[in-house]
């Protein structure tokens, strides 16, 4: 029997969505961060900020930006670590990537770029000393077996941190299902001349995994002192745990 995963509010064959996730950033990659801006009202920076300094990133360390796409957690992370750390940015997807990569470059700053799939990382075990997934562990396919490689290429000590949409806080809720599902593929339409992808993003937030919910399943994969800590009423979670 064919396995099946979610796309959106859809069920299909696992071995299709990974090629239908990357007809999405493909579609909207060029105009992707003018979206976010417009989407969050510009408080996705917020969101990032705070996980860099929950992550404990310190000088000298080893990070892996996973599904990095446009390089704003790069970015961050490359002061943090200053000129003896490392920072790996990596997507699965390269006109992403690419973009990442040139922004970095236009800045004057280069390091190491990596296009790879988070189920199948090709890094050394105990490696980094963080490991930080910021709104893609949604859109991948197995979300155990990306979890268990990012616990394989931490240090003992090392810490992943997942920064997520997530549920948002009941009251909220047709409030946001509106913004959602009406405003924000209107805002594609106009801005990327693409209002499917965004209907899609809208959707695979709906079916991802709870705050408790990833919070379990980090704990199962094999993380520890797993917490999570709420952003603006849970529209967003950033889940940290730990490797020892």
């Amino acid at each position: 029997m064919t396995k099946t995963t979610h796309f959106g509010f859809n069920s299909i064959p696992e071995t299709e969505k990974a090629g239908k996730v990357a007809g999405v950033f493909d579609s909207v990659a060029a105009r992707y961060n003018i979206m976010n801006d417009l989407m969050s009202v510009g408080l996705h920076r917020i969101w990032k900020r705070f996980a860099i300094e929950t992550s404990g990133v310190k000088k000298g360390d080893k990070v892996l930006d996973i599904a990095g796409g446009t390089a704003d957690l790069s970015a961050l992370f490359l002061k943090q670590v200053g000129k003896s750390g490392e920072v790996w940015l990596t997507d699965i997807n390269n006109a992403m990537l690419s973009i990442g990569r040139d922004r970095l470059l236009n800045e004057g700053i280069a390091t190491p770029t990596a296009q790879c799939d988070a189920e199948k990382l090709p890094f050394p075990d105990n490696y980094f000393n963080c490991v930080s997934v910021a709104f893609g562990l949604r859109n991948m396919t197995h979300k155990d077996t990306a979890l268990k490689e990012m616990l394989r290429v931490i240090k003992p000590g090392g810490s992943v941190i997942v920064l997520e949409f997530s549920k948002v806080w009941e009251p909220l809720k047709p409030v946001y299902d509106t913004y959602s599902f009406k405003l924000l593929p209107a805002m594609g339409k106009m801005i990327t001349n693409d209002s499917e992808s965004y209907q899609y993003l809208a959707e695979s937030i709906r079916v991802h995994p709870s705050q408790e919910e990833l919070k379990d399943l980090m704990t199962e994969v094999g993380f520890e002192r797993v917490e999570y800590f709420n952003l603006t009423a849970g529209i967003v979670a950033l889940h940290r745990g730990y490797k020892f």
